[in-house]
C-alpha cells in the first residue's frame, strides 16, 4: 500500500500541519505503509507535473495550514493542476483524506473546500482531520490530541486496505457536464502538456510565437479585399506552421461555411501539404466559419476545443481530428 502526501503549507518551523504529518507517517511506518511526501513550497516550479506522481498511489493526503484565509496558493495551484493535467481515470480510484490545521479561523471550511474540489475531480472523498492550534508545542505535548492524530492514520490504513465503498454524490454528476467543455486528452497527452506548462522557457517561446503569428495573420487579412485572397492567406499561415506528426498518415478537408471554400490537408510522417483542392475521401471532414478559423490561427482556440464546443462540426476518425492541433500547434 502506498499513500502520497501533498503538503501545501509554507514549511514554517512551528507549522502544526508538519507536526501532524510526521506523527501520521510514524504510524504508517509501523503499519508498513509506504509514504511519499511532496512539499509544494519546494516544488512550486513543477507543481503542474505533480498529478503524475499519483500513478502508483492507493490514497492521498492533502494537507495544508490556514494562516489567514483559505487553503493557500500552493494547494490551490496543485488542485488546478489535477483538474487540468491529471489522469482522471486514476484519480477516480484514489481515496483522498484532507488534513487542515489552522492558526486562525477556518479549518473546517478548508476541509470542506478540499473535499469539494476532490469531488469535482471525481475521486473518493473521505473524512478529514482538522483542528485549531494556537500553540504548536502545547498541541504536541497533549497526549490526547496525539492519540486522535494516530487513530486517524490507522483509520486511513483501514479504509484503503479494505477498499471501503463510497456513495455517489451529486457533485460527480455535475462534474461530468462541466468536463464536456474540457479538452479530451489521453493520460499521455496530459502528462506531456503538464511538462510543457512547467517549462518557463517553452511557455515564453509559445507566447512569442502566438504574438508573431497573430501579427502576421492580421497584417495578411488587412490586405485581403477578396475572399479568394483570404483563403490564400489562411493556407499560407497553415503552411508556415505545419509540421509532420510521427505515425500520422491522413487527409483532412476543412470547409469554411461562410465563404463556401475548403482547405485540403494531406499529412504523412515526412511532410504536410495544404491546398484548396476538393477531396471526397478524406479521413476527417470538418466545417467551421472563417471567424473560428481566425481564432485557431491566432492561438485563441484549438481545433479540438472548437469541436467540443460545437463551433466546428466534424465527421470521420475523431482521434485523427485531435492530431490537427499537434500538426499545427498554434
Amino acid at each position: 500500500m502506498k499513500v502520497n502526501i501533498y503538503y501545501g503549507g509554507r514549511g514554517l518551523v512551528d507549522d502544526p500541519t508538519k507536526l501532524v504529518l510526521e506523527k501520521m507517517q510514524a504510524v504508517f511506518d509501523e503499519l508498513r505503509v509506504t509514504t511519499e511526501r511532496y512539499n509544494l513550497f519546494e516544488l512550486k516550479n513543477s507543481i503542474t507535473t505533480l498529478p503524475q506522481t499519483m500513478k502508483d498511489a492507493d490514497g492521498i493526503i492533502l494537507a495544508t495550514t490556514i494562516e489567514w484565509l483559505g487553503i493557500g496558493g500552493y494547494m490551490q495551484q496543485f488542485l488546478d493542476a489535477c483538474w487540468l493535467y491529471g489522469d482522471k481515470a486514476k484519480m477516480r480510484s484514489l481515496y483522498m483524506f484532507p488534513v487542515v490545521m489552522s492558526q486562525t479561523y477556518g479549518e473546517r471550511e478548508g476541509v470542506y473546500m478540499l473535499q469539494r474540489a476532490w469531488d469535482m475531480i471525481g475521486g473518493k472523498t473521505c473524512e478529514g482531520l482538522s483542528a485549531y492550534v494556537s500553540d504548536t508545542l502545547e498541541f504536541e505535548l497533549n497526549t490526547e490530541y496525539m492519540e486522535v492524530v494516530e487513530k486517524k492514520a490507522e483509520d486511513i490504513y483501514r479504509v484503503i486496505s479494505k477498499k471501503t465503498k463510497t456513495l455517489p454524490t451529486s457533485t460527480n454528476e455535475i462534474t461530468q457536464a462541466v468536463m464536456k467543455d474540457n479538452l479530451d486528452l489521453t493520460p499521455q497527452e496530459s502528462e506531456q502538456l503538464s511538462k510543457y506548462v512547467s517549462n518557463d522557457e517553452y511557455v515564453k517561446k509559445q507566447k512569442e510565437d502566438i504574438e508573431e503569428l497573430s501579427t502576421l495573420f492580421m497584417s495578411m487579412m488587412a490586405t485581403s479585399d477578396e475572399t479568394s485572397e483570404g483563403l490564400t492567406d489562411y493556407i499560407a499561415v497553415l503552411k508556415n506552421r505545419a509540421k509532420p506528426v510521427e505515425d500520422l498518415n491522413a487527409e483532412y478537408m476543412i470547409h469554411i461555411s461562410d465563404t463556401d471554400e475548403c482547405i485540403h490537408i494531406r499529412a504523412d510522417e515526412e511532410e504536410v501539404t495544404i491546398d484548396n483542392e476538393p477531396c471526397e475521401d478524406a479521413d476527417v471532414t470538418g466545417k467551421l466559419t472563417s471567424e473560428v478559423l481566425k481564432q485557431i490561427i491566432a492561438g485563441e482556440q484549438t481545433f479540438q476545443k472548437a469541436f467540443m464546443s460545437g463551433e466546428m462540426s466534424a465527421k470521420g476518425n475523431f482521434k485523427t481530428l485531435r492530431m490537427l492541433d499537434q500538426m499545427f500547434g498554434f
